[in-house]
């Protein structure tokens, strides 16, 4: 499963590992996501959000 949110589009950006010796490696600094339950187009489905979305109440919550 891909590692973006469904709402915003936010996705995983890449940069580097660097030691005390400067030595550079690639990682990847991925979003915060929450897998949980939202009312989109009238109907209940699980997305995934990353936690900015929810702070933003772009998202709304089924309880």
């Amino acid at each position: 499963m891909s590692k973006v949110c469904d709402i915003c589009g936010k996705s995983a950006q890449t940069g580097n590992h660097r030691s005390h010796a400067l030595n550079a490696t690639k990682r990847k600094f991925y979003p915060n996501l929450q897998k949980m339950r939202a009312e989109i187009d009238g109907k209940v489905k699980t997305v995934r959000v990353c936690t900015s979305c929810l702070k933003g109440n772009k998202v709304k919550k089924v309880v």
